[in-house]
């Protein structure tokens, strides 16, 4: 009985399989000789109404069969059916200039028939052939790549999954007028497919000896230290080849584009492992743009892993560029590894070890930006080794007019003004925030005045730049400050606390023989609030106080001159001639409003004499207003004990001797109603590191309190 049974159970399974594989033969059977053409009205009409625009089989719609050598049993085994579908045109929509999207040649595509058993559309391969497309988009916005898809509550029971794109020889336009983008861009199969490991190689030298163009040889030498290899770029393999080439022609945001590179054939949609090699070298204006490596996983834009190479006048030109709104710099060129998550609602792009020259300066670090929150984010570490002051000039618009004319700045800055009046551009601060570290080891100012090391933490967020702190190391003491400037406020208003400690006068001025043996040091303090969008408005509408002390140092005509004080190197000639003077004080404490910096007490203590300077200095106009009046002490010979005055601008200054009687003798005069002045300096007489705590600003300080304590008792009468 169970015999019986079990036969029965064969008979019964028997049955079944022969039924499904008289289905299926039945199947190949129609599938080969149904005429597919008959199909193509049918088909033009569904894909029209799922696209919400004309589609179009114009030629022959034919299929052929065969199996997939490579594929895994039984794909193997089975033959295949591959349909190719000629001259195929899609329309574009009624707004735009040209009539069709794109056309076709033909599409070729190989169909899995058992997985239409399972409601699923399995496409391993499509082939496109002699492609062509039209990409517009108008000033409104409306783009012609963005179809009407009808709307549907209901999931399909169908579902498509598509394993690899390959293409030839296309051709590809865009205007964009919203984003003021015109490309052409044309992909040509090359002669014989290239290894990847001999693009990297090839790229990385061009991309060297454009830096070298760009920077200086300098460039070219530290881009030489980042060794790009295949194993370190990317997914790729040695079987990873380069078969196309592709050149684009057009503008980009005003400027020219031109470029050329190389991709892989096959772009694998659900191969995740499988990496598409690409090539870029692109120029939009006179920025260089060139980089190496592969897309892995395009349908999810999950992993792009490419060397990446910029280069240019200014950083600043990147902006419209890359959306990264970065300071105007000398001219640069940087190389580095970048990697990418690309997602809908969010993207992160790492530009991990990279290094270059700005200027005459190195630059190395790694920088993160990520973009979905309410602004993108730049988020980072920066070091320079050695970082020349003058490559710093052109972020406050202090650079030279050829400086500024090569990056690209349009504001002339007037003939009689010395201050930069370039406005900082605050509108790109609110495009994203930042949150960045900065070190410099060394900083250099020409071979005579060195300034040791830089140390800065910025922050940008929501328009509003803070610089906290900004610290320099000087001449083995430091200067320590915090300055916030708010853009997202019309006009932009800005904070600057500052203090000075410890400088060492026989360090800040190396060569100057005098100062070798000097035990003296400089100390001081800001505090400034001020609006304005330039250098010259925030001075010119400054408020606050500045107070600076010397002691135990030495000065010259010609020191001032290569120091560039032109105002103090005149003075100092007039009353001194170009001699050496011992300085055995210097004092300043200045009163600012609205851009009006007035003297409550402004002196310099010499062997010889005391000099008094009293006026003001007006950064709102420029101009200058003092008086400078030296006292002799005793019966020593003084060059000069007229008073002069200075007047003129800060660019063109007039320095003369005031007529009148000349000045008596002694200090005591100066200190008349300078009481609270040397008491608030008092302050920044600290003692040095390591001495004894002498120091000549607390007796001269002392000195000039009491005198004008005695000055006042007496009525002001000498």
């Amino acid at each position: 009985m169970q015999r019986s049974r079990n036969v029965l159970s064969w008979k019964v399974l028997r049955w079944i399989a022969g039924t499904l594989l008289a289905l299926f033969a039945v199947l190949l059977i129609a599938v080969a000789t149904f005429d597919w053409n008959r199909m193509k009205p049918f088909i033009g009409d569904k894909v029209s109404q799922a696209i919400g625009r004309p589609f179009a089989i114009n030629g022959a719609l034919t299929v052929d069969w065969q199996r997939d050598r490579y594929g895994s049993w039984p794909g193997s085994w089975l033959p295949w059916p591959e349909f190719t579908a000629r001259d195929i045109s899609i329309a574009n929509p009624g707004w735009a200039a040209r009539p069709q999207f794109a056309h076709l040649d033909a599409l070729r595509f190989r169909l899995s028939l058992p997985a239409l058993l399972a409601h699923r559309i399995d496409v391993p391969t499509l082939q496109l052939v002699r492609p062509t497309a039209d990409l517009e988009r108008d000033k409104s916005g409306r783009a012609s790549w963005d179809f009407a898809l009808p709307e549907n509550t209901e999931p399909s029971a169908w579902k498509l999954q598509l394993g690899t794109i390959g293409f030839d020889q296309g051709l590809i336009t865009l205007d964009d007028a919203a984003n003021r983008v015109k490309l052409k861009l044309v992909v040509e199969p090359l002669q014989e497919a290239i290894p990847y490991e001999q693009i990297v190689v090839q790229q990385s030298s061009e991309a060297r000896e454009q830096a070298g163009k760009t920077v200086g040889a300098a460039a070219k030498k530290a881009l030489a230290g980042n060794n790009a290899t295949p194993e370190r770029v990317g997914q790729a393999t040695a079987s990873t080849a380069y078969q196309f080439g592709w050149t684009v022609e057009g503008s980009y945001q005003g400027s020219p584009l031109t470029g050329k590179g190389r991709t892989g054939a096959v772009l694998a949609l659900q191969d995740t492992t499988l990496p598409f090699p690409l090539q870029a070298d692109l120029r939009i204006g006179d920025s260089r743009i060139a980089l190496v490596g592969t897309l892995t996983d395009p349908l999810h834009l999950g992993a792009l892993d490419v060397r990446l190479w910029f280069s240019g006048s200014s950083m600043a030109r990147l902006y419209p560029i890359t959306g990264l709104t970065l300071p105007d710099t000398p001219p640069y060129a940087t190389e580095g590894r970048l990697k990418a998550e690309l997602h809908r609602h969010g993207s992160r792009y790492s530009y991990q070890g990279f290094r270059g020259r700005v200027g005459g300066s190195d630059l190395a670090g790694n920088l993160l930006f990520v973009t979905g929150g309410a602004r993108p984010k730049l988020s980072g570490d920066l070091h320079s080794k050695l970082l020349q002051f003058a490559d710093l000039a052109p972020l406050i618009g202090a650079d030279s007019r050829a400086g500024k004319e090569q990056r690209g700045d349009a504001t002339p800055q007037p003939a009689d003004k010395l201050l930069p009046v370039e406005p900082f551009r605050t509108d790109r601060w609110q495009a994203m925030d930042a949150d960045v570290t900065f070190t410099g080891a060394r900083i250099v100012r020409g071979e005579a005045l060195p300034i040791d090391s830089l140390s800065t933490h910025l922050v940008l967020n929501n328009g509003a730049l803070y610089l906290d702190p900004l610290s320099f190391g000087v001449a083995g003491g430091t200067v320590r400050s915090n300055i916030s400037l708010d853009g997202s406020r019309t006009p932009m208003r800005g904070l600057l606390k500052l203090d000075a400690r410890h400088l060492k006068l026989k360090q800040l001025f190396p060569t100057f023989e005098p100062m070798r043996t000097s035990f003296g040091e400089i100390n001081g303090d800001a505090a400034l609030d001020a609006q304005g969008n330039s250098v010259a408005a925030l001075l010119g509408s400054a408020n606050g106080e500045l107070k600076l002390l010397m002691n135990d140092g030495a000065i010259s005509k010609t020191l001032l001159e290569t120091a560039g004080l032109n105002v103090a190197n005149i003075v100092i000639g007039k009353l001194f001639g170009d001699k050496t003077v011992k300085i055995n004080c210097a004092a300043a404490d200045l009163d600012a409003g609205s851009g009006l910096f007035d003297t409550r007490l402004f002196v310099f203590d010499t062997d010889d004499a005391v000099v008094n300077v009293t006026g003001t200095v007006n950064f709102a106009s420029e101009k200058l207003d003092l008086d400078v009046k030296p006292h002799t002490k005793g019966f020593r010979v003084f060059s000069l004990r007229s008073p002069l005055y200075v007047r003129g601008t800060l660019k063109n200054p007039n320095v003369g001797v005031q007529a009148g009687p000349l000045l008596a003798r002694g200090a005591g005069a100066i200190a008349l109603g300078a009481i609270a002045a040397p008491a608030a300096l008092l302050a920044l007489v600290a003692p040095s590191h390591g001495d004894n705590g002498d120091n000549t600003c607390r007796t001269v300080l002392q000195q000039l309190r009491s005198s004008g304590t005695m000055m006042r008792a007496g009525k002001g009468k000498p």
